[in-house]
């Protein structure tokens, strides 16, 4: 039996998604869809699918499946994404949203300016330390320690925003050859579950050059989450203030890690690329 599904495809700063109001149109399937939709040429391309759903605890739910079908707890790019969706497609008109993720409850704050969402921020909620056995000696907090890829050795900090981040701060990100050293960190024995990895240049204490490659997904326009990860690092490792602009290959987003709640506030925009229609067999 076939089935006509519609989607919208939207980006975060360059990081595209499908996304599907999962309440009309149920996907029982989403891995192996997320797979063939987001493959270039033959889908629609993409960096994987959204699934926007009910909750019991929330407005609305998001899962998000990567490019290779693995499920994501959070993303960023994509929350905004889906707050600019729930307004412009009459699901609600609310200007705060609470989303339910595998991370946890987000809170999307809506900016609208003649009847269309322009920028939202998330409240991504408290950052922590990803704890990783980076020595052999059990599982520790790990802050600019030394991590050995090949026969190369970087200067990582772990970062936990719901998802785990490795951020390794550079003198010159154009250097970086990320398609051979992202997999490569990425699938390190340390890092049994994979992680994120972020290459950030410090511009001066307000702007940060980054570049991303996604467990699960590859090199990426920009990650929400790895945004955030990467402002935290900054400021641990003293060189940055609280708020800073991180500047990645897609577009630019505003990072605040408030002192007095400790939460990390996420700002920046969502745009809509295009609708569409695809058939499924179910």
């Amino acid at each position: 039996m076939t089935s006509r599904i519609k989607f919208t495809k939207m980006h975060g700063a360059g990081n595209d998604y499908i996304y599907v109001d999962n309440t009309k149109y149920p996907i029982l399937n989403p891995e192996r869809l997320s797979i063939e939709w987001s493959t270039p040429h033959t889908g629609i391309g993409s960096d994987g699918l959204v699934l926007i759903g009910k909750s019991n605890v929330a407005d609305f739910s998001m899962r998000i499946f990567n490019a290779d079908g693995s499920e994501a707890m959070m993303c960023g790019n994509a929350s905004r994404c889906i707050g600019k969706y729930i307004y412009e497609y009459g699901l609600s008109e609310k200007p705060e949203i609470s989303l339910e993720t595998l991370s946890g409850i987000k809170i999307l704050k809506l900016e609208i300016k003649d009847k269309a969402v322009i920028a939202v921020t998330v409240n991504m909620g408290t950052p922590t330390l990803e704890l990783v056995d980076f020595a052999g000696e059990g599982k520790k907090e790990m802050i600019s320690q030394p991590i050995s890829v090949g026969q190369k050795t970087v200067i990582a900090t772990a970062i936990s925003m719901g998802n785990p981040h490795l951020v390794i701060f550079v003198e010159d990100i154009n250097s970086i050859n990320l398609p051979e050293i992202g997999p490569k960190i990425e699938n390190l024995p340390i890092f049994p579950d994979r992680i994120n990895v972020e290459f950030a240049q410090i511009l001066n204490d307000k702007e940060i050059r980054m570049r991303v490659w996604e467990r699960g997904s590859g090199i990426t326009q920009a990650c929400g989450t790895g945004a955030c990860a990467t402002a935290v690092a900054a400021f641990i490792n003293n060189k940055s203030g609280r708020k800073v602009d991180i500047i990645m290959d897609g577009g630019t987003l505003t990072i605040d890690w408030e002192q007095e709640s400790g939460h990390v506030l996420m700002t920046g925009p969502a745009t809509k690329v295009f609708d569409g229609e695809i058939d499924i067999n179910d």
